[in-house]
């Protein structure tokens, strides 16, 4: 097993890719840690690791705010006695921010903050863990709209989402320059559209599915198992020269 005898947080784990990310490190032998700020989504998933005869830990918390995220990181390492891997895939887009009713600018700031400012503050209070167990792998979620501009409805140029994950892709290259002197490496995936709740208000729209599957030059949206999958490389020690690394699974996306 890839993971045998490693200790992983990941964040937004109830779902999409965190959840898939969970799943699969618990198959190749880590213990996991899974956190979400939904309390159903979040013990479903732990259980079911439980279950298959995995061990994993269940955790409620919103990764911008502070004391959440350090009690995190803190809970994880009081239970499994140290951490090797963080996956920072907590994350929302402008369609599922905030209610329906908010204004421009509260969607703007809680992208911000879940996005970049949560990836920061758990990848903060990890540090101190895996520099004192000899070093850990931390993966970020960026996204394709890390590389490239967005292309969608009027006024999307305003939009938070792609510059929360430029940032987080900036930021994956600062910490790994940083980080890589206690032998931590610090990478983020870029994926393609891939079938999560993030783009499940495009979803019920065939027009614009259509639209988006014609951007993937694979010719169909990716899966949250493609995405953990990647992450599962970085993770493991098959990966140990690979830092500050943006690695894109995107369908051949941006390709063109």
């Amino acid at each position: 097993m890839r993971l045998s005898g490693k200790v992983a947080l990941v964040t937004g784990g109830g779902s999409g890719i965190g959840r898939a990310c969970a799943s699969l490190f618990a198959y190749h032998g880590a213990q996991v840690s899974i956190s979400d700020f939904q309390c159903d989504a979040v013990f479903e998933i732990s259980n079911e690791i439980i279950e298959c005869g995995g061990e994993s830990l269940a955790l409620t918390g919103d990764v911008s705010i502070s004391d959440d995220a350090k009690r995190m990181v803190e809970v994880t390492v009081e239970r499994f006695g140290r951490l090797d891997i963080l996956v920072n895939s907590a994350g929302v887009s402008a369609r599922n921010a905030l209610g329906n009713e908010a204004i421009e600018e509260d969607i703007w700031d809680r992208v911000m903050e879940v996005n970049l400012k949560g990836t920061y503050q758990v990848s903060k209070y990890a540090l101190p863990y895996m520099s004192a167990g000899g070093g850990g792998s931390i993966i970020n979620l960026a996204s394709i709209m890390s590389l490239v501009g967005y292309q969608g409805a009027a006024g999307s140029g305003l939009g938070p989402y792609p510059p929360s994950k430029g940032g987080v892709l900036q930021f994956t290259r600062n910490l790994a320059i940083e980080a890589a002197k206690e032998k931590i490496r610090v990478n983020c995936l870029c994926p393609g559209y891939v079938e999560t709740s993030l783009i499940e208000g495009m979803m019920s729209d065939k027009d614009v599915m259509r639209e988006l599957v014609s951007r993937h030059p694979i010719g169909r949206l990716g899966k949250p198992e493609e995405i953990a999958y990647a992450a599962l490389y970085l993770a493991s020690d098959e990966s140990t020269f690979v830092t500050g690394a943006p690695l894109v699974v995107d369908g051949g996306y941006t390709a063109q």
